[in-house]
């Protein structure tokens, strides 16, 4: 279960950044998709150089996952915001559960 929840993380990162490119096409949203992962990449990641401590990194991981249903929402996919939102908010909660293989 915990393998399956990290592949479920892993593509929940994914359709985040997909998300926003999705919502500001052409140009604002590659910046925003770059930015979050560059963000998410130094103080969220496994092996992030600055990894915050919990409960501040699950709340920087919720803003940018509630982001992303936004950016869903507003690109106009209800419903791929709607499984995203669960899934997203399921794995980061299994993921206090599950412990990732930290660096």
């Amino acid at each position: 279960m915990r393998t399956l929840n990290l592949i479920v993380r892993f593509g929940c990162e994914l359709a985040a950044l997909v998300a926003f490119v999705w919502w500001g096409w052409p140009l604002v949203g590659w910046l925003v998709a770059v930015a979050v992962a560059v963000m998410w990449g130094l103080v969220v990641a496994p092996r992030a150089t600055h990894r915050l401590p919990d409960p501040s990194r699950l709340l920087v991981e919720l803003v940018i996952f509630a982001s992303a249903i936004v950016a869903f929402y507003e690109a106009g996919s209800e419903t791929a915001a709607g499984v995203f939102g669960v899934l997203a908010v399921a794995s980061a909660v299994l993921v206090r559960v599950w412990p990732e293989p930290v660096a």
